[in-house]
């Protein structure tokens, strides 16, 4: 992975301090020309890899990335999937069977239909995954995607419903259908690590909170420490900056200290904020890609 990633918290108005300045955010890139632009200017940096969410937007995205190979020939997205809204959005408009056929891969839609079809009447499980797997990477065809992340909401869901199967499911069919590295994202790193090692996932790719004032991170903050020491996990960390709470340069000089950390993710909407982290992980951490 790249040292450094960029995130996409900024182009759908969230942030977790302020309401008023996620909503200017949200207004802001309400269409995908202002989105490419604040990723042209992060990739012009030599930030070659996006992070983000399957959002109808970005899948905007995803068509001009393919659509300028010359541009862009460098750039990669580690998608994190699925975006509830989005299928809720989509069954409220076109109904449980137009919803379907919408996000279902037009390369195999009917192998697809045929799999779900039959999971759903057996109670399998393991099919039904895989066909929503395949349905939220359709938007990612024809572009680079080396990591696959599970949602927090979604892996976090999974914990608490103690189905840590499905964790086995995604890890299997990322790897066997997409040649990726399965990844997750969760606010309670301790646990996780705990729950796919039971189902025989070793040093996982884990995007969490990882910062010096324990700012959301669940299961503690001693807890995290123990875990990126012990060379369980290849950490992700994101709101590094706790929500601007911690100054930058203390904030990426303390998390350079730390065993386990290969990336930090962080979102911008400013060539300024953009370079500047750049520049503080390039003194304290070496070359971002």
């Amino acid at each position: 992975m790249d040292r450094l990633l960029f995130g996409d918290n900024q182009f759908f108005g969230i942030n977790h301090m302020s309401e008023e300045k996620a909503r200017a955010q949200a207004m802001r890139f309400q269409h995908a020309d202002a989105i490419m632009d604040v990723l042209d200017v992060a990739y012009d940096e030599g930030i070659r890899t996006f992070m983000c969410t399957t959002h109808d937007r970005i899948a905007e995205v995803a068509d001009r990335i393919r659509a300028n190979p010359a541009r862009y020939g460098d750039f990669q997205f580690y998608p994190c999937m699925p975006y509830a809204h989005k299928y809720a959005n989509a069954v409220t408009e076109h109904g449980m069977v137009g919803a379907l056929r919408h996000f279902m891969p037009s390369d195999g839609l009917l192998s697809t239909a045929l799999a779900g079809g039959k999971a759903l009447a057996t109670k399998e499980v393991d099919g039904i995954a895989r066909v929503l797997i395949d349905m939220e990477m359709k938007m990612f065809q024809g572009t680079k995607t080396p990591v696959v992340f599970v949602q927090n909401v979604f892996t976090d869901l999974l914990l608490g419903m103690g189905f840590t199967r499905a964790f086995r499911i995604f890890h299997d069919h990322i790897i066997e259908k997409y040649g990726a590295e399965p990844a997750y994202i969760t606010m309670n790193l301790p646990m996780l690590l705990d729950a796919v090692e039971k189902e025989g996932i070793e040093r996982p790719i884990v995007c969490a909170n990882i910062n010096k004032i324990g700012f959301r991170m669940s299961g503690g903050f001693d807890a995290y420490l123990d875990a990126l020491k012990s060379g369980r996990v290849r950490a992700v960390a994101m709101s590094v900056y706790a929500s601007g709470a911690i100054p930058a340069d203390e904030a990426i000089h303390w998390i350079s200290e730390l065993p386990g950390v290969e990336s930090i993710v962080f979102g911008a909407s400013s060539a300024g904020n953009i370079r500047g982290t750049k520049s503080l992980v390039e003194k304290y951490m070496g070359a971002t890609a």
